[in-house]
């Protein structure tokens, strides 16, 4: 009975909250899981591609590749716990713990194996998927970020300019807020090979209207205070190698170079690839060469590496 009531209240809620906008033939629904209920935004036909965005943004990040991808796999567009529609979790808002809820929606969506692309933070979540769950993940592809505890991470999280990865707290969270747009400004122009070819408009006041909302910005913060766990608990996974087909795709003026050279400590052959001219917002800094390379990426085999 109580998993019929459950049921009942997420066909009402998924009604009224803002779906990542897809168009026709997708839809979104709201999946229970340990600790939260996850927005998954689903449409398409064939393979599953589950897509993971990342941070000062939400799923709707995907909607050019998603519509893109439908006519030949299936999109599980996720919004991570605690952004977007998705719930605030009482405890557990970092990588591995969402990669654990990201799975278990997956699975109650009815899909057992998945090609997994993450972007910025949700590259870190991707890859706890695919190393806690490798017979389930057929590719993995990571966007633009850094994996905390593999090789020489600490020369990115210690860098001066990064500093937002110690931004977290009572008196940060008192500081940004009614400044949501302000805060995420900084990442959206000064992150991007060119502002002005950046986040669009539009997509920037959806953004902060989402992590305005009562709770968010701490849960956005919280994926940060875990960067030190997440590196203990990858340091520990990524003393296997992962075997499915990897995939870097980064900016030139961001992280491609440093991403590419962790891809190398994770997997046995992975493939690299370098947007020339992108900052760290490639998928609107330069939506079809980054768009082309995910696919690419999507078409390889899903045999094991040796």
């Amino acid at each position: 009975m109580r998993r019929v009531s459950c049921a009942m209240f997420v066909s009402l809620f998924a009604s009224a909250v803002s779906a990542a906008d897809y168009g026709p033939g997708f839809k979104q629904t709201m999946v229970p899981v340990g600790g939260c209920t996850v927005s998954a935004t689903v449409g398409g036909k064939g393979s599953t591609v589950l897509l993971l965005h990342g941070y000062a943004e939400t799923a709707q990040m995907w909607k050019p590749l998603a519509v893109a991808l439908a006519p030949r796999f299936t999109v599980v567009a996720i919004d991570l716990p605690g952004i977007g529609d998705s719930s605030i979790p009482a405890s557990g808002i970092d990588m591995t713990t969402s990669a654990k809820r990201v799975h278990e929606a997956v699975h109650k969506l009815g899909y057992e194996r998945a090609r997994v692309v993450g972007h910025d933070i949700g590259l870190m979540v991707a890859y706890a998927y695919a190393a806690l769950y490798p017979s389930e993940v057929e590719t993995l592809t990571l966007m633009d970020a850094f994996l905390p505890g593999i090789g020489a991470w600490r020369e990115i999280y210690d860098a001066p300019d990064p500093w937002h990865f110690r931004f977290y707290g009572h008196t940060p969270e008192l500081l940004v807020k009614g400044r949501e747009r302000t805060y995420f400004e900084h990442f959206w122009n000064d992150f991007a090979a060119d502002p002005a070819r950046s986040i669009p408009e539009a997509d920037r006041q959806a953004y902060t209207r989402a992590y305005a909302r009562p709770g968010r910005m701490a849960a956005g913060f919280a994926y940060f205070k875990s960067f030190l766990k997440t590196a203990d608990e990858f340091g520990e996974l990524g003393k296997t190698r992962l075997p499915m087909p990897v995939t870097s795709i980064g900016g030139e003026k961001a992280n491609g170079v440093a991403l590419g050279a962790q891809m190398k400590l994770i997997s046995a052959n992975p493939t690299v690839v370098i947007i020339k001219g992108a900052g760290h917002w490639i998928m609107e800094e330069r939506p079809e060469e980054t768009m082309a390379a995910v696919t690419r990426a999507l078409e390889q085999s899903g045999t094991a590496q040796k």
